[in-house]
């Protein structure tokens, strides 16, 4: 309760001046409440005096009735019927397909908005803007935000953070998705799109104010096509054509014209406008009724994409989306506030109340969203109730961490041959990784079938990590070697396990030569732009190339044969690993360095 007060204040009351006018929605709210109860009134009056009327004049209200001779028309009326409703089909398919959502149905507000610091203060500045945007305009001279831009990867807490500022600020919410606007009539996502903000203005003048949500903006503001020119270096120029961009002109540009109309005012206002500057047309230039004032429509559209730079530059301009918020993958202080705030809404066991397990989780998330923590933590939580137990453990969790990132578990009955084979070629990565991998961790161990993997080795960063040096590189280009070599070494030959580990340690060469710059070559393949020659693919860029797949072949050697000489050195740490996984198929954190210890320690029992 204590983080929630502190969160609202903090975020609602950034000056003075604004939270003066706060009230400002509120007054709105208040004035279309009232005008709506006064003609609730005057309707029923009205119809308490018509009925009286017909009392009084001995003229009973009477429902039509239809003669006998109706039924002969009846089919002639319904084919009309439908084949009017057909006609009509394409005009229907231009409603909007947003959903509103009042903030009283809103479950979340800015306090239960956890790992976004940064972005809930900037939306906080902008929601006391948009509660006060009266005092703002008028004393402070100032133009509210009307658009921000949400920015991100997936499952970041885009839609969760736009929700909870529709709840903190009371207003509606009209949630959409940009795909939802396409429409296989011609002119109807244009449609849909007017639709979306006609309802949108009317909301903002009726509530005071009304927040707009477009997913995936991209979908339908994709930069235009047509010809266009930029400056080159060179000075010869450069002319670039396309026919059509991803979300086609006509849908940005009637999104771009919907931006503009926010303070269109209603029919009723639009129609005495024209018959008052038809009434001038016949009078003196001094004797002119004065046109009414614009109307204010108190509206905050917020789109959200994780291709924001597929968006037409015009979308970005100031006085549409011209507040980008990026919403990136939580710091491990993120993470931990995260697990900290979850584990409050989940029972679970004291053990998981550690300060240090705690933090060993926020560790082992290291590129986890906020939504999959969550949806970790509820499938630990699972699978304690399938084992009998009504709150989940650290045991739970790794269990679930594992199944979400490696699949379920797969009962399979390996022949002696292939379990001795699985189980060396782990062993040979585990051993690899613990000489090699210094700043990693090892965490799991294991020849249990997962997927397509008849085994695995997890390992980790010991502390949070996002650059790489050269020989760390390397070093995970002969982890990868490890499980391939170690078949060689142990069988004179390898098998078809090492599939993956030489796609994976392909893949980090081809990095190292194509994009760090670590293979005596500064060139960089990924500066080859798309095109009849270019691709995404960098390996592919990389293969194709005769000395890059020169150097990337020298680096596999090369790291080939340090990992030989390395395991033929330590057969023995191979053989502890690759027994231990036969005995007990799966070996976790320190039962790994436990049993490497053991081990290296009996190379030398007199020092003990």
């Amino acid at each position: 309760m204590k983080q929630t007060s502190r969160s609202t204040a903090s975020v609602l009351h950034g000056s003075e001046a604004v939270a003066k006018g706060r009230a400002d929605v509120s007054k709105v709210r208040e004035k279309t409440r009232r005008r709506r109860v006064t003609r609730l009134i005057v309707a029923l009056l009205l119809f308490d005096f018509y009925l009286w009327y017909r009392y009084l004049n001995d003229n009973p209200f009477k429902l039509p009735t239809l003669g006998p001779e109706a039924i002969i028309f009846a089919p002639v009326v319904l084919i009309m019927i439908a084949i009017v409703a057909m006609m009509l089909m394409p005009l229907f398919s231009g409603r909007s397909p947003h959903q509103i959502v009042r903030p009283e149905e809103i479950e979340v507000g800015l306090y239960d908005v956890r790992g976004l610091d940064n972005q809930v203060d900037e939306v906080g500045r902008t929601l006391d803007v948009f509660l006060g945007y009266a005092t703002f305009r008028d004393e402070l001279g100032g133009n509210p935000r009307r658009g921000m831009l949400f920015e991100g990867p997936p499952g970041t807490g885009k839609t969760y953070l736009a929700k909870a500022m529709a709840k903190q600020a009371g207003v509606p919410f009209l949630f959409s998705a940009a795909p939802a606007f396409q429409s296989m009539w011609f002119g109807m996502t244009n449609a849909k799109i007017r639709s979306f903000f006609r309802r949108l203005r009317k909301l903002a003048r009726k509530e005071g104010g009304a927040i707009g949500f477009i997913e995936e903006i991209d979908a339908i503001g994709g930069e235009r096509g047509g010809m266009s020119a930029s400056p080159d270096p060179t000075g010869l120029g450069r002319v670039s054509s396309s026919f059509m961009g991803a979300g086609g002109s006509g849908m940005v540009n009637e999104l771009l014209i919907q931006m503009q109309s926010f303070d269109q005012p209603p029919f009723g206002a639009r129609f005495k406008s024209r018959m008052i500057e038809w009434v001038n047309g016949f009078r003196k230039p001094e004797r002119r009724i004065p046109a009414a004032k614009p109307t204010y429509s108190n509206i905050l559209l917020i789109a959200a994409t994780n291709r924001a730079d597929n968006l037409d530059p015009a979308l970005l301009r100031p006085g549409r989306f011209d507040r980008r918020l990026y919403f990136d993958l939580p710091s491990k202080s993120g993470r931990r506030e995260l697990i900290d705030f979850f584990l409050e809404r989940k029972t679970h066991h004291q053990q998981l109340d550690d300060d240090h397990t705690r933090e060993d989780l926020a560790h082992e998330t290291f590129g986890y969203t906020p939504v999959m923590i969550e949806h970790l933590l509820d499938e630990a939580l699972l699978m304690a109730l399938r084992g009998g137990r009504t709150s989940m453990n650290v045991q739970d969790i790794h269990e679930a961490k594992l199944t979400e990132e490696l699949g379920f578990k797969q009962p399979v009955t390996y022949t002696e041959t292939d379990r001795v084979s699985v189980a060396t070629h782990e062993a040979g990565h585990a051993t690899v990784a613990y000489f090699l991998g210094k700043g990693r961790r090892l965490e799991v161990l294991s020849i249990i079938k997962r997927r397509m993997a008849l085994g695995l080795l997890a390992h980790g960063d010991e502390e949070e990590r996002f650059t790489r040096t050269r020989t760390e590189i390397e070093s995970g280009v002969a982890i990868a070697l490890g499980g391939l070599v170690a078949e060689e070494v142990f069988f004179g030959e390898s098998g078809t396990g090492p599939a993956s580990d030489l796609q994976h340690a392909t893949t980090l060469a081809a990095q190292m030569v194509g994009s760090f710059g670590m293979a005596g070559s500064l060139v960089s393949f990924d500066a080859i732009a798309e095109g009849p020659i270019g691709s995404k693919n960098l390996v592919g860029k990389v293969l194709a190339d005769g000395q890059g797949k020169a150097r990337v072949e020298e680096i596999l050697t090369e790291q080939r044969e340090r990992v030989t000489k390395l395991l033929e050195e330590n057969r023995d740490v191979v053989v502890g690993l690759r027994d231990s996984l036969i005995a007990r198929d799966e070996l976790v954190g320190d039962e790994i360095m436990q049993q490497i210890e053991l081990v290296l320690d009996s190379r030398n029992p007199a020092s003990k």
